[in-house]
């Protein structure tokens, strides 16, 4: 079952137990897929269905910080809600030794040796088959500290 078709069920699952706040999440979550389909105009795939959440979850965890110096705890505590269940169907990112094994090998192939050729690391890294399950933050301090 793809994580579309999972997204979709669990939707119709919400639903029907009258969890109308999850329900609320899913939908939102479910018309931002399609509007990415459909702006890319291409089927949806489990790698859109991850990169719209991804997109969402870091839009969401962004807000947070300004909700936050604004002392709005509601809207802190209602976007914590929504990452919680996205989260849920994000698969786990690359992180540790596996994600430097993966720079040390981007930055080898690029010849890069100085901080102005980090462009050209993050290119190969956005092509890497696991790209999607790439932390590009923590790639990103990786890359500046094997470079000059």
């Amino acid at each position: 079952m793809s994580l579309y078709a999972t997204l979709r069920a669990d939707i119709i699952t919400a639903m029907k137990a009258r969890d109308t706040a999850k329900a609320t999440i899913l939908r939102t979550a479910d018309a931002a897929i399609q509007r990415t389909a459909m702006d890319t105009d291409s089927e949806i795939s489990d790698d859109m269905v991850v990169t719209v959440f991804r997109k969402t979850v870091k839009n969401l965890t962004d807000a947070n910080v300004d909700f936050s110096k604004a002392g709005r705890t509601d809207l802190v505590d209602k976007n914590l809600e929504e990452i919680c269940v996205l989260e849920t169907y994000l698969p786990a990112q690359i992180t540790g030794a596996k994600l430097e094994a993966i720079v040390v090998e981007a930055v080898t192939s690029t010849g890069a040796t100085t901080r102005k050729e980090m462009g050209k690391v993050m290119g190969v890294l956005k092509r890497h088959p696991e790209a999607g399950l790439i932390d590009f933050g923590a790639a990103s301090k990786f890359i500046q500290s094997r470079l000059n």
